[in-house]
């Protein structure tokens, strides 16, 4: 079998785990919850049933030392990711907030650069010229007519793409080294440990923050489980098992379905008005994050560092 099934099988599992994910947006906004305690029961029951997944079917593989201090890295940045991302919800909308946070295909090309030897052509430098246009025609021609709060939920939303991308990066390079040792660790003990991790951090932030963790009812409840179970456990042991095989920028990539289901989902289900040009700024960045991310074939395949 040539190189190219294994990769278009990744693909199509990257993409259904990110079609997945644009609609947790929807999840956080209907919860009708204080940002951080959505974010924290999200990783609580996600690491619960990923722990239940890894001892009925998997069972228990010790992690090398390495992996363990690489494990930080993503229980940290899905910490600091949630927590922007969740507040930015609540102030700009799911679907700009989701759009914004794909500023990540940016930063994970960078590290593609640095981390994993990848090259990067004019292409890229294009497309984040386009990209930052489109956002301009989105937002910045009204820029200095937006409330405060909306301004600081696109900045929330931004800084969210960083923390998204350390995450992406973090969870590739532990599996890496968690497959390394001489028992196979599976995806699933890998993103079990860094869900309790970042729930720990989210509960710690929820509680300086004085939020209220109590789901109001029966309804959040399910919404929290459903957000758990599907939203996170599913979509992304479906990322993960992908990522192994795609390079870090063609991952990137394929995550941009988030934006575009958490956009659509927006403007349908909750009447948002969106203008001819903001269409056109959607578009315009949607594009520029695509030129980003495509390669040439001078492109060298991921590599670990």
């Amino acid at each position: 079998m040539s190189a190219a099934h294994p990769q278009r099988a990744a693909g199509l599992q990257l993409l259904a785990g990110a079609t997945i994910i644009g609609t947790n947006g929807l999840m956080v906004r209907l919860a009708a919850m204080p940002p951080t305690a959505v974010a924290f029961w999200r990783m609580l029951l996600a690491g619960l049933l990923l722990a239940a997944l890894v001892t009925l079917r998997h069972g228990w593989q010790p992690l090398p030392r390495t992996a363990w201090r690489w494990l930080a890295v993503p229980v940290l940045a899905f910490a600091v990711d949630l927590w922007m991302w969740h507040k930015s919800i609540l102030l700009v909308g799911p679907g700009l907030a989701t759009l914004l946070a794909n500023a990540q295909v940016f930063f994970m090309a960078l590290a593609g650069v640095l981390l994993f030897r990848e090259r990067l052509g004019p292409r890229f430098v294009a497309g984040v010229l386009l990209a930052f246009f489109g956002l301009w025609l989105l937002l910045g021609a009204d820029w200095a007519t937006l409330p405060p709060q909306y301004r600081w939920g696109v900045w929330l939303g931004l800084a969210t793409g960083l923390a998204y991308a350390a995450y992406n990066v973090g969870i590739k390079r532990t599996q890496a080294l968690a497959g390394a040792g001489r028992a196979r660790v599976p995806v699933e003990q890998v993103l079990c440990l860094a869900a309790f991790g970042s729930a720990l951090c989210l509960g710690l932030i929820g509680w300086a923050e004085g939020e209220v963790f109590q789901p109001p009812s029966l309804h959040a409840w399910g919404l929290l489980l459903v957000l758990a179970a599907v939203g996170h456990c599913l979509s992304w042991v479906l990322i993960s098992r992908a990522m192994g095989v795609l390079p870090v920028a063609m991952a990137g990539l394929l995550l941009l379905a988030q934006p575009i289901v958490a956009y659509l989902l927006d403007a349908a289900l909750f009447d948002v008005p969106v203008s001819p040009r903001q269409w056109l700024g959607l578009l315009a960045s949607l594009a520029g994050i695509f030129v980003a991310g495509t390669r040439g074939r001078a492109t060298l395949p991921a590599q670990e560092p």
